[in-house]
């Protein structure tokens, strides 16, 4: 009973997390999405990209600290999130921005220095997708750990990415900077005695 109650609150936390994918992608449908839809859907995946990412890096601070192991069970959960809402970000910029042309897009990377850093986050983050099945941890040993501390280097290039391309308003990327710095600052300090 209690695993199905724990199996239940699991799929409920990750379907509130996917309802801003959700109703970004209804509010195209609909166009719902103000005078520049494109850029509506950038901001929406590209946000709770970076949002679904902090909260990965934050279970582990969360047992640490506060002595809550019951939220290593949604790690995984946070961290595919986080990989979707990249995945969804990336694929509106490659097809509604530069229409599928790869040679734009390496042209983009090339040169335009915040899309340089976004792209190489999303590489980042595309083998902790692929590594984060307990078949992967049984493989990787060890190196499994040390391979998924790159999510800290993705974070920093992810707000590096925000910072750069917002115009005026940084509030924001100030507030993804400060949460990334309190939780990398919580790695550094003792666990909660009696855990």
């Amino acid at each position: 009973m209690q695993r199905r109650h724990e199996r239940l609150l699991h799929f409920a936390v990750v379907g509130v997390l996917l309802v801003p994918l959700v109703g970004a992608a209804a509010g195209g449908l609909l166009d719902r999405l103000g005078a520049n839809p494109v850029e509506q859907l950038t901001h929406v995946t590209g946000e709770w990209a970076l949002r679904c990412l902090l909260l990965t890096l934050a279970v582990t601070p969360a047992k640490r600290l506060l002595g809550w192991p019951g939220l290593l069970r949604y790690r995984r959960s946070f961290g595919l999130l986080a990989y979707t809402y990249a995945v969804a970000h990336f694929s509106v910029y490659l097809v509604f921005d530069l229409g599928f042309d790869l040679g734009f897009l390496l042209e983009d990377v090339a040169e335009r220095p915040y899309i340089t850093v976004g792209f190489a986050a999303f590489l980042g983050m595309t083998p902790l997708a692929v590594t984060s099945t307990r078949s992967w941890q049984r493989r990787l040993g060890r190196r499994w750990q040390s391979l998924h501390r790159l999510s800290y280097v993705v974070g920093v290039l992810a707000i590096v990415h925000f910072w750069w391309l917002v115009k005026a308003d940084e509030l924001g990327p100030a507030v993804h900077a400060a949460a990334l710095g309190l939780l990398l600052l919580a790695r550094r300090l003792p666990a909660r005695s009696g855990r």
